[in-house]
């Protein structure tokens, strides 16, 4: 079992990262979430808390297997509880993943299907089960999961998942708004709030106009 790998971060998708450990690179899928906290760390060095699992079908032979990666040892223990909901396996629950998870467990807690069923792939139904398996089970998520990771931006993350929210209401799609705030985080300039990060977004887009039509 792979619970830990350190390397250098190679490159660095919508859904996975490349980690290589000499003589070996490794493919990681990662959430949402932590995809935007490692997008200025490309090309050095990180290390992700990690599960190995197979993906696949074992009755066919078609099997294979996968790496998860969390910046934290309590992010993984999150995940695996929240893949144990019915209906809800590793792919809906890194997909779902997008915002802190002190977040979800503050909406698992409070029983905010609503809330839930706002998140990528899980709808209302998938948002009862998940509240009615999980929400005694929240207090150490929703109260101890430290705010900063060794890894954050110079941007507050706070003010990063408030604009890729902002970003969806107005229209934009997921990869889009993922484009247009890696952007702006490559700069690593600070912003104090969501409108001063949207202005920069937009600044940028307008001053590159061969990008914003691709």
């Amino acid at each position: 079992m792979i619970t830990k790998i350190s390397g250098t971060l190679l490159t660095l998708g919508d859904d996975a990262a490349t980690i290589g450990v000499p003589p070996f690179e490794y493919q990681v899928l990662i959430a949402e979430f932590t995809r935007r906290q490692l997008q200025p760390l490309v090309g050095q060095a990180i290390h992700l808390h990690t599960i190995h699992y197979f993906d696949g079908d074992p009755s066919r032979g078609r099997v294979t297997p996968r790496l998860v990666g969390f910046l934290s040892d309590v992010e993984r223990e999150f995940f695996e509880m929240f893949c144990s909901v019915d209906g809800v396996g590793a792919k809906k629950a890194l997909r779902a993943m997008g915002r802190p998870v002190q977040d979800i467990a503050v909406m698992i807690e409070e029983q905010d299907v609503k809330g839930l069923s706002s998140l990528p792939g899980v709808g209302a139904a998938t948002g009862e089960r998940i509240v009615a398996k999980l929400r005694r089970k929240m207090s150490k998520f929703a109260l101890l999961v430290a705010r900063q990771t060794p890894y954050e931006a110079d941007v507050q993350r706070n003010v990063v998942e408030e604009t890729y929210d902002a970003l969806r209401t107005l229209g934009h799609a997921e990869a889009d708004a993922r484009r247009l705030l890696d952007g702006v985080l490559k700069t690593k300039r600070k912003y104090a709030d969501v409108e001063a990060m949207l202005q920069a977004i937009y600044q940028q887009s307008h001053s590159r106009p061969d990008d914003a039509a691709e």
